[in-house]
């Protein structure tokens, strides 16, 4: 037989002398669930299909790689989209997505280095002004991302919209991005029907825009406001931000710069979004409490207000202490609800059960993996949960990575883990709370703090282990981001929090259309414990997807066809003519927050179907398409914060 070696030989020495294929830039469209990092290897999806219902948010990337050249003085536009009406102006926004580089992981395994999560607007959705998002370049050999968002307002006519996102760069580079938008015949609430108590200590706020420590209320009150307007813009509250001095405040000042956010009046793009907590402030004593106490009933708040007996007991406040500020406030304010971070176990052992309104325990203590925590812990809150005006709240804190470096690895493997807020968690992650909240019960969420490492938020925001612990927001300071007011920028961790917020109104909204075992059954296959979420970011928008086609079908007024996306035995019997589309939530249950100042003191994919949707989200689109056409801390957390 010959020798091959001369052909061999020949066909090297001709692969050496041709050029080299240069890889060109690359722009494509992507999910909200994948996390576009530098290392991120190129796409060439060039279309994102989306469902939303009135009054919901939806967002997408669009995701570019700078090739072997790279890419300058990128630009990208949006102007609209188009179908039975105009989908336009603040309701469509356009953002950079701006890279934190971490020095240690928050949980072991986890990559270091930078991750994107700062989200740079175009224009601000609060005071409306041009930001420095464009132009910006792309590094040869590396990924970068724009997030969109699009808002269906209220009175948007069902139906298919259409709008073209267009990324240019210099040269003549010019590539585009369809987005295709389903609006169905529903509207989610704008006041979400979870109600929410995040934190934010306003001195941080103060440091992180004016880079001092004493801000007076005229340059502290506008920058506050700003910051709850844009926490009820993704669906939460910021129960604690008011300031603690003067105390107690002057009362009319007071109602005209909080009650547009208390009556759902203030300038937010969900009309009518109201605060679902608000937190006592001021300090412990009879007089205090009793005249904030009436001041809240008299202007039908007190439902909605709260004190904090105390975080964490032992570790945060003894027994002792939690025992003589429940019974001070019984005396002194006793239509003042009491909140506690603790769990049944430690409240019945402590002889709590009479004194704490809304219980809030760890999702590691309701739903856990060790001792006395393990397993569904949701049946021992039932006797406290029979007397009147209780409520069971549920939060996250760095128990969730391991408040001491390494621990919790078993349950923090590759693919599972707790729900996190961390910005080096997978998307999965962070929007996983709300679902575990519905499968659990409880009522409403707490989260320590939104503003832990704000004036650094840009660059380092590890905290009690773990990057972002406490930090949800970045300052939009001028220097920063441009334009000339001081603005809160979101984070792409907010995003993802408001993504689970429309969840939660999804799996509400079958629930009370007659299906709660539906509901149950899609959230427990996506989630079988609060210990194992998946980082599987399709597996969420194709359980979405399935209730949103379930929800359709309840509410359809006819007998619907069997559930196309659905294991033969899930769900229940379809009920004819049951239920409606989701209205206003209705004013909010009992249960509310702690604050750090306290401490010691005593679309059916909501997204799209390409890029991270996966094959189950294509697949499951293409299902709800058809049957469209055919129906039609552990947190010790020091006074200062």
């Amino acid at each position: 037989m010959p020798s091959t070696r001369p052909l061999r030989l020949a066909l090297l020495s001709l692969s050496m002398a041709l050029p080299a294929f240069a890889a060109g830039p690359a722009v494509w469209g992507e999910g909200l669930m994948v996390k576009v990092r530098p290392e991120t290897t190129a796409r060439s999806a060039t279309e994102v299909r989306l469902t939303a219902a009135r009054n919901e948010f939806v967002s997408f990337q669009v995701a570019l790689h700078g090739g072997d050249a790279g890419l300058q003085g990128v630009r990208a536009r949006l102007p609209a989209l188009e179908g039975p009406a105009t989908l336009t102006g603040p309701d469509v926004t356009l953002y950079r997505e701006a890279l934190v580089t971490t020095k240690k992981a928050s949980v072991a395994g986890e990559p270091v280095g930078r991750w994107p999560d700062g989200l740079v607007p175009d224009t601000d959705e609060v005071a409306g002004e041009q930001r420095n998002a464009f132009p910006f370049d792309v590094p040869a050999g590396e990924a970068r991302a724009l997030w969109v968002d699009v808002h269906v307002p209220a009175d948007a006519p069902p139906g298919d919209y259409r709008g073209t996102v267009t990324v240019e760069a210099a040269g003549g580079f010019q590539r585009q991005v369809t987005a295709r938008l389903t609006v169905v015949d529903a509207a989610l609430p704008s006041t979400s029907s979870l109600p929410s108590a995040f934190l934010l200590w306003p001195p941080h706020v103060c440091r992180a825009h004016t880079g001092r420590e004493d801000c007076s209320p005229q340059e502290l009150q506008p920058l506050l406001e700003r910051y709850q307007q844009l926490a009820l813009e993704h669906r939460f509250t910021l129960s604690s931000l008011f300031p603690r001095k003067p105390w107690p405040p002057a009362w009319s000042d007071f109602d005209a710069a909080w009650g547009p956010f208390l009556e759902g009046t203030a300038p937010t793009r969900l009309p009518g979004a109201r605060m679902t907590s608000l937190e006592y402030v001021g300090p412990l004593d009879a007089e205090n409490l009793r005249d904030f106490a009436g001041h809240m009933k008299a202007k039908g708040w007190l439902d909605r207000a709260y004190v904090q007996l105390g975080d964490e007991p032992p570790y945060g406040t003894s027994f002792e202490q939690v025992h003589a500020t429940a019974a001070l406030v019984r005396e002194a304010a006793p239509g003042l609800r009491t909140l506690l971070t603790t769990n049944s176990h430690e409240m019945a052992r402590n002889d709590l059960e009479g004194l704490v309104d809304a219980v809030v325990p760890l999702v590691n203590h309701l739903d856990g993996t060790e001792g006395t925590f393990r397993g569904d812990q949701r049946d021992t809150y039932t006797d406290f949960l029979k007397r009147p005006g209780t409520a069971l709240w549920m939060y996250q804190s760095c128990m969730s990575h391991g408040c001491a470096y390494g621990t919790n690895a078993p349950e923090n493997k590759p693919g599972a883990g707790w729900p996190s807020y961390m910005l080096d968690r997978s998307a999965a992650k962070a929007r996983a709370m709300e679902w575990v909240t519905f499968l659990q019960g409880a009522t409403g969420e707490l989260y320590y703090q939104s503003v832990g490492m704000l004036s650094t938020a840009w660059t380092d925001q590890y905290r009690f282990n773990g990057n972002g612990d406490g930090t949800l927001f970045y300052p939009g300071t001028p220097a920063a981001i441009g334009g000339t007011t001081h603005v809160p920028v979101a984070s792409l961790r907010l995003k993802l929090i408001r993504q689970g917020m429309q969840d939660y109104e999804w799996l509400k909204a079958v629930s009370d259309a007659g299906d709660p075992g539906f509901a149950r059954k899609v959230a427990r296959e996506l989630i079988p414990s609060a210990s194992r979420v998946s980082d599987d970011g399709a597996a969420f928008d194709a359980a979405r997807l399935r209730l949103i086609h379930r929800y359709q079908e309840l509410t359809a007024g006819e007998a619907p066809p069997p559930d196309a996306g659905t294991p033969p035995d899930a769900g229940t019997p379809p009920e004819e003519g049951t239920g409606g589309p989701p209205q206003q939530a209705p004013t909010a249950p009992p249960g509310v927050d702690p604050d750090p100042e306290t401490v010691g003191r005593g679309g059916p994919t909501g997204g799209c179907t390409t890029g991270g949707g996966g094959s189950a989200a294509v697949a499951g689109s293409l299902l709800f398409a058809a049957w469209m056409l055919r129906g039609a801390r552990r947190k010790q957390y020091a006074r200062a914060g």
